[in-house]
Parts: C-alpha cells; sequence; structure tokens
C-alpha cells in the first residue's frame, strides 16, 4: 500500500483521504437525513391526526360540561326568565357540539373508537332529550316538576354522557402517548445507528491518516537528518532522490542550497546592523510608554478611589429619598383621612341646618296657634261680659287662657330669634366647613403629587446610584487592565533590550564567515537601504485611533537560546 502510495504526488494523497473522508460523511449524513425524515414523518403524523382528534375531544367535553352547568342553573334558580335569556347560548352549545361530533366521527378508525363514538352519540340523544324537557318546564313555571326531571333524568344522563366523552379523552391521550413512544423508540435506534456509523468512519479516516502520515513523514525524516547535519556545518552529504514528488522537489531544493549559503550569510550580516538599530529605538519607544503608563495606572487608582467615595454618597442620598418617599405616603395618607372628616363634617353641619329649619317652620306654627288662641280667648271675654254676671267665672278663665297665649306667642318669638340666629351662625359654619374641605382637597392633592415627585426622585436616585456603580466598575476595570498593560509594557522593553542584546550577539557570530569581496558590497548597499525603509516612523495619531494589541506575557527565552545554540553550532 505505501509503495503503492510513492508514485503519486502529495496533493493526490491528500486528495485520496479527504475523498475518502468525505464520502464517509456523505454516507453517515444521508443515512442520518434518512432516519431524520422517518421521525419528522411520525411526527408530521401524531399532529395530524391523534393530536387534532384529542383537541377537538377536549373541546367537546368543555362545551358539554358547561352546557351542564348552564341547564343546572337554571333548574335551581328561582328567576323563570333565566331560561329565555340562555336560550341562544344553549342553541349555540348545540350547534358546537353537533359540529365537533361530526368532525370527531371523521376521524374515528379502529373499532373501539366507532363503538365508544356510537355509545357517545346515543346518550346525546338522551341528554338533549332531558336538558330539553327541563329548561321548557321552567320555562311553563313548573318548578317542582323541572327540579324532579332534573334529578330524575338530566343528571344521571349528563353524568354518563360527560364520562363517556372522558373515555374518548382518555384514548385518544393514550394513542398520542403510543405515538410518541415510537417516534422516541425510532430515534433511539435512529442515534444508535449514526454512533456505530461515525465510530466507523472514524476508524476508517485514523487509518487513511496513518497511511497518508507514513507515505509523507518517511522520506522527510531523510531529508530532515541531512539539513540537520547542514546545520551542523557539514555539507558533504547530499540526499539520494528516489521519488517524483513535491518531497522529491524538496530535497533536489535541499541539494542547493550550499549554493546559495555565502549570499545568506552576508544578507544575515547586514540584517542584524539593521536589527540593532530597530531594536534600540524599540527599547526607547517602550520605556517611554511605560513611564506614561504608570502616569496613567495612577490617576485611574485616583479616580476609582473618588468613584467609591461618590457612589457612597449617592446610595446614602437614595437611601434618604426612600425614606421620604415613605414619609410623604403616609403623610398623604392622614391628609385623605383627614378629607374625609372634613366631608362628614360638612354633611353632619347641613343635617343640623336642615333640622333648624324644620324647628322653625314648627315654632311658627307654635306663634299661629297662639295667636288664634289669643283671639278665642278674646271672643270668650267678650261673650263673658255680655253674659254679666253667669259669665264671670268664664270671663276668668278667658283671661287666663289670654294671657298664657300671650305668654306663649311672646317664648316662640323670642325661640324664633335664637333659631333664626341659631341657623345664620349653622349656614356661616357650613361655609367655613365647606371652604375647610375645599382646603383639605387641595391639601391631599397637593400631598399625592409631592408623593408622586419623591417616588420619582427615588427612581432616579436608584438609577442613578446603579448607573454610578456601573461606571465604578468600569474604572476599577480600567484600572485593572492599565496596571496589566504597564505589566505588559515593562515585559515588551525587556523583550526589546533582549533583542538588541541577540542582535549583537548575532553579530558577532555573522562576523566570523567571510564572503567574496564581490558580493559583499552589492549586499552592503542593500542593507543600507534596508536600513533606512525600515526605520520605524510615529504612528501616534494611528495608535489613538486603533486599540493597543496585548503583547505576550512571557519572552521565549527558551526559543532564543535554543537559536543562539544552533548558531554557535553551525
Amino acid at each position: 500500500m505505501l509503495s503503492q502510495l510513492k508514485h503519486l504526488s502529495v496533493g493526490k494523497r491528500l486528495g485520496l483521504g479527504f475523498a475518502l473522508i468525505l464520502a464517509l460523511f456523505f454516507i453517515t449524513t444521508l443515512i442520518a437525513i434518512l432516519k431524520l425524515n422517518t421521525v419528522a414523518a411520525a411526527a408530521d403524523n401524531l399532529l395530524k391526526d391523534p393530536l387534532a382528534t384529542e383537541r377537538m375531544v377536549s373541546d367537546w367535553y368543555r362545551n358539554i360540561h358547561t352546557g351542564v352547568r348552564r341547564t343546572t342553573a337554571i333548574a335551581k334558580s328561582s328567576d323563570p326568565s333565566l331560561a329565555s335569556f340562555f336560550a341562544a347560548d344553549q342553541e349555540e352549545s348545540s350547534r358546537t357540539s353537533a359540529l365537533l361530533q361530526k368532525e370527531i366521527g371523521e376521524h374515528m378508525k379502529s373499532a373501539d373508537e366507532i363503538a365508544l363514538f356510537k355509545e357517545i352519540g346515543e346518550q346525546r340523544q338522551l341528554y338533549i332529550s332531558s336538558r330539553n324537557r327541563v329548561v321548557d318546564l321552567k320555562k311553563e313555571g313548573k318548578v317542582d316538576e323541572a327540579s324532579a326531571v332534573l334529578d330524575k333524568e338530566f343528571i344521571p344522563a349528563s353524568t354518563i354522557y360527560v364520562k363517556k366523552i372522558e373515555e374518548m379523552l382518555a384514548m385518544q391521550r393514550k394513542q398520542i402517548d403510543d405515538t410518541s413512544g415510537e417516534i422516541q423508540q425510532t430515534y433511539q435506534s435512529s442515534r444508535t445507528l449514526l454512533i456505530i456509523l461515525s465510530l466507523i468512519a472514524a476508524m476508517l479516516s485514523v487509518i487513511c491518516a496513518w497511511l497518508m502520515t507514513k507515505s509523507i513523514t518517511r522520506p522527510l525524516s531523510r531529508a530532515t537528518a541531512v539539513a540537520e547535519k547542514m546545520a551542523q556545518g557539514d555539507l558533504s552529504e547530499t540526499i539520494q532522490v528516489i521519488l517524483n514528488d513535491e518531497i522529491g522537489k524538496m530535497m533536489h531544493a535541499i541539494n542547493g542550497i550550499n549554493t546559495g549559503l555565502s549570499s545568506v550569510i552576508g544578507n544575515v550580516r547586514h540584517g542584524t546592523e539593521t536589527i540593532n538599530v530597530a531594536a534600540a529605538e524599540i527599547a526607547s519607544g517602550n520605556a517611554d510608554l511605560s513611564s506614561r503608563t504608570e502616569s496613567q495606572a495612577s490617576s485611574l487608582q485616583e479616580t476609582a478611589s473618588s468613584m467609591e467615595e461618590l457612589t457612597s454618597t449617592v446610595k446614602q442620598n437614595a437611601d434618604n429619598a426612600r425614606q421620604a418617599n415613605q414619609l410623604v405616603i403616609s403623610a398623604s395618607g392622614v391628609a385623605v383621612k383627614g378629607g374625609e372628616v372634613v366631608g362628614q363634617v360638612v354633611a353632619t353641619m347641613g343635617s343640623i341646618k336642615e333640622s333648624s329649619r324644620k324647628i322653625v317652620d314648627i315654632i311658627s306654627v307654635i306663634d299661629g296657634i297662639a295667636f288664634q288662641t289669643n283671639i278665642l280667648a278674646l271672643n270668650a271675654a267678650v261673650e263673658a261680659a255680655r253674659a254679666g254676671e253667669q259669665g264671670r267665672g268664664f270671663a276668668v278663665v278667658a283671661t287666663e287662657v289670654r294671657n298664657l297665649a300671650q305668654r306663649s306667642a311672646s317664648a316662640a318669638k323670642e325661640i324664633k330669634h335664637l333659631i333664626d340666629d341659631s341657623v345664620g351662625k349653622v349656614e356661616h359654619g357650613s361655609k367655613l366647613v365647606d371652604t375647610a374641605g375645599q382646603t383639605m382637597t387641595d391639601i391631599v392633592s397637593s400631598v399625592q403629587h409631592v408623593a408622586d415627585i419623591m417616588s420619582e426622585i427615588t427612581a432616579a436616585s436608584q438609577e442613578q446610584s446603579a448607573g454610578i456603580e456601573q461606571v465604578n466598575l468600569a474604572v476599577t476595570q480600567m484600572d485593572e487592565m492599565t496596571q496589566q498593560n504597564a505589566a505588559l509594557v515593562e515585559q515588551a522593553a525587556a523583550a526589546a533590550e533582549s533583542m538588541r542584546e541577540q542582535s549583537g550577539k548575532l553579530s558577532e557570530l555573522v562576523a566570523q564567515f567571510h564572503i567574496m569581496e564581490q558580493a559583499q558590497k552589492p549586499l552592503e548597499q542593500a542593507s543600507r537601504t534596508a536600513a533606512v525603509n525600515t526605520r520605524p516612523q510615529p504612528v501616534l495619531a494611528r495608535a489613538a485611533s486603533k486599540p493597543a494589541r496585548a503583547l505576550p506575557r512571557q519572552i521565549p527565552q527558551r526559543r532564543t537560546a535554543q537559536t543562539e545554540q544552533d548558531w554557535e553550532e553551525f
């Protein structure tokens, strides 16, 4: 197998391996799609038939249950017009039940469903017959007969009717559960099959990858061994090329490295000089940046401290505003109660005013009676005087009655005067109480307005506190990021200094090699041009518009040391 792969190029080998993996992936995906279609078809059947039937039976059950309660209410109610009131609802309920029964009958398939559905239809006729009898008797005013039919016929018929529908609902739900179990079983078998296929595809992919790797790594290992000897300074050994693929071309290229080694060494020498200049400038810039970053970190620490104090103050203000809001709400409640009391006082003053007016009317009646009594007493005295000696006793009585009538009239006038004065004061007090009631209403409105304002102040204080906490958190995060940036800048400065030292050592190592003078002059000219072109330019504006990238946390000292050792061995 490996010998056959040697005659193929690396691209063809990789293409063959990936084609095999894609074929396995396509087969697995196709099987997964087929299984998913099976599950989808089962779910679609569940939604179209059992679930739809279950919903219609559930609607039928609710409609019948409502009709039973409505008919019971009509029979139990003492209002004879209730049957007429629910007549339209009963007709609509009957039409709905008939439509549902018709639609459900179209979905009945099994023998059990058809038999149960037939029993429900028969029981529905009994239910409708007993219901109509109850309603008709109730409309005719036969309350006792309607109650008897309700207890003896309607309730037993409706109970059996509802129970049969419940059995139908349970049967439909059982079908849904069975279909769901079949879907779950299909899913489990599909998942097991996909897992097995995935494992087979993974094993075949591993085998294919191992074969591809062996066909590539073996010649690469031979080329690597020769390259390592060349890196150690042994350029006498060459590679025997027996392949025609990309690796064979690479071996030819390694054999040609010796011819260009002098040119490479010259380029490295002049490149190290350019690196020395650039490393010095980078070290100087990093030192300046480190100083500015430390200053910025100090300023952010002070800002974070100030934000913490401001956060504490705002929280205290928010607590005070919350307490003030509670006090204002309490005051608003007291003011409302005061307004209610003033309203009661106004009503009481109105009652007193009305009673005073009634007393004035009564006093007027008493005054009229006293006046008439005085006239009658005067007439009696005149008649007694005409009677002479025989009417003397009657004259004395008439005189006393007249005196009493005059005294009653005088007392009635004084009482009327006092009552009029009291009525005037009551009217004045009623006006004052009305004014006080309006004032209390204004006070309640003002207190409620103040309570609304305090609620807004409390909400604003809470939002302000939350906002300042977010700002404080952001400043704290900025402080941490600035400190991290300062540490990264210090690491970058150390890295630049290390790069400058390594560049110096590299210059010393490269100086040990000597190249031809004819090739050295153009290389020096090219090196000077590259040094001028690679000199760093100020990029303050661009750096200000873009976020700085994080520098690596650790300098790869191990890799540098290894590179230095390789140069020394070379």
